[in-house]
């Protein structure tokens, strides 16, 4: 077993690794960067990006089956190839695949290490049965991965995660969608816009990130009006049937009944690849789950003694797993890693305002810590309707409820949550106002252009503003 002696190891070669890695180096240490894996990020190979290509599948089948409305009729039948959608999936994720690959190819060979590493201190990792590595700082980058409960292991190869609907050839007739969250919502509209019989199951009522009770309400029966979707279903039995599954599931009047599919596809959450890496050699605190505890500010992980040479970026830990939130954190790591390494202290990095959107149709938009992280009484909700909004009603997609929140102390812009189109859009624009924390005056005193979507947004900050400014007139009259 040869040993190598590195400024900063990095364990992993996804999104938050190498982005750690070029900041390591980019700072003036010497570093190496270890993939036990397949090359590739989670986002380009089976996350963000190949789900794209096939909701874009969809929207293109969606948007044809509503042309009528507008006046606009296709002749004959509406025919979904889908071998060929699949095929451009695949292809066009391959591309992404390569660009990612390309990050890689271009490290000097001498410092990408093939193999899975292990902990042997804090400061030594065995790569396989090849390679040693003594390195002064050492970040964990090493993603996660797809958990679903050990009972649906029965079902065999009926019983999917996202990864595998990516390489499908064709799509199948039916699938059961076990977990409404992220992943489950965008790909069960998806599937079922392209002709697959879908239902989407979940346990305890959630549905995507919301929290915001009026929200989630229209969420539900909003999805619902067009694809089966049982937030809190009562599954009484789940078992394979020859080459389908078996889903026994209750009613609401208590009823029962069966339906088969041809897949179960288990979007029920990922956990952090932190197992069997051998962190128990090591000095650091571990949560239940076996993941380091670590500041987010600086992304370094805490040990017995205080603060360790370890840090830790990306879905590995699970702070927020998000691709930009990854490629920042991986980019703390790496310049503190370094800095660390070099004698120099370590200091916080940029963290940005939260936002996330989820691309249902509607979308869905969260900025900031959504409803459920504000304390009752300290904040008022302006809200919006896109029922009736302008340019919603003009491109028929005229359905979503926004709810945006402000201070009632200081008037500050606090966060929104929503479904709406074009929810990408408005997001981004309050996650701007958010992170230069803006009041809701000087939001509204931003130009709106007639007719956009985003004139909606100025409705639900408008109603947001005059209950702000009523709470405001009670304080002064109360003094």
């Amino acid at each position: 077993m040869k040993t190598m002696q590195v400024d900063v190891a990095v364990i992993g070669a996804g999104t938050a690794g190498l982005v750690a890695y070029r900041a390591a180096k980019a700072a003036g240490a010497s570093a190496a960067i270890i993939e036990g894996g397949v090359d590739g990020t989670t986002c380009a190979r089976v996350g963000c990006m190949p789900s794209k290509l096939l909701i874009a599948a969809a929207e293109a089948a969606h948007a044809v089956g509503k042309a009528p409305a507008f006046g606009i009729h296709v002749d004959g039948v509406i025919r979904i190839d889908g071998r060929e959608v699949m095929a451009r999936v695949r292809r066009e994720r391959d591309r992404f695949v390569d660009f990612a690959l390309r990050d890689v190819q271009g490290i000097p060979e001498a410092e990408r290490i093939r193999g899975h590493a292990r902990f042997v201190n804090d400061h030594t990792l065995a790569v396989d049965d090849h390679t040693r590595i003594v390195a002064k700082s050492i970040v964990i980058a090493t993603g996660s991965r797809a958990v679903y409960p050990d009972s649906f292991k029965t079902l065999g190869d009926r019983l999917i995660i996202s990864d595998d609907v990516f390489d499908w050839r064709d799509l199948p007739k039916a699938v059961a969608v076990m977990g409404p969250g992220i992943i489950g919502l965008e790909l069960g509209q998806a599937l079922h816009r392209l002709g697959v019989r879908v239902a989407v199951l979940g346990r305890g009522g959630r549905v995507g990130p919301l929290s915001d009770p009026e929200i989630l309400a229209y969420a539900i029966a909003a999805f619902s009006e067009e694809f089966t979707l049982e937030p809190d279903a009562h599954i009484a039995a789940m078992e394979r049937d020859g080459d389908r599954v078996a889903i026994r599931r209750a009613g609401p009047d208590g009823s029962e009944e069966t339906a088969h599919f041809d897949y179960v596809l288990a979007a029920t959450g990922r956990t952090p690849n932190v197992t069997g890496m051998g962190l128990d050699q090591t000095t650091l605190k571990l949560d239940a789950k076996g993941v380091p505890s670590f500041d987010p500010a600086t992304t370094r992980t805490a040990s017995a003694d205080g603060a360790s040479p370890i840090f830790i970026a990306g879905d590995a830990g699970n702070f927020i797993p998000l691709l930009h939130e990854a490629a920042d954190e991986g980019r703390i790591a790496g310049r503190n890693a370094a800095r660390l390494a070099l004698g120099k202290p370590v200091t916080p990095g940029l963290r940005r305002a939260p936002i996330g959107i989820v691309f249902t149709d509607p979308q869905i938009g969260i900025v900031g810590g959504g409803f459920h992280s504000m304390t009752p009484g300290t904040f008022a909700t302006g809200q919006a309707s896109f029922e009736d909004q302008g340019r919603s009603r003009i491109l028929l997609k005229n359905k979503g409820l926004l709810n945006v929140y402000g201070d009632l102390a200081t008037g500050r812009f606090l966060g929104a949550e929503m479904l709406a189109p074009a929810a990408e859009h408005l997001a981004h624009l309050l996650a701007w106002a958010l992170q230069n924390k803006m009041t809701v005056a000087q939001l509204l005193g931003m130009p709106f252009y007639h007719p956009v979507i985003e004139e909606g947004l100025r409705t639900a900050l408008h109603d947001l503003n005059v209950k702000l400014r009523a709470a405001q007139a009670n304080v002064i009259k109360a003094a």
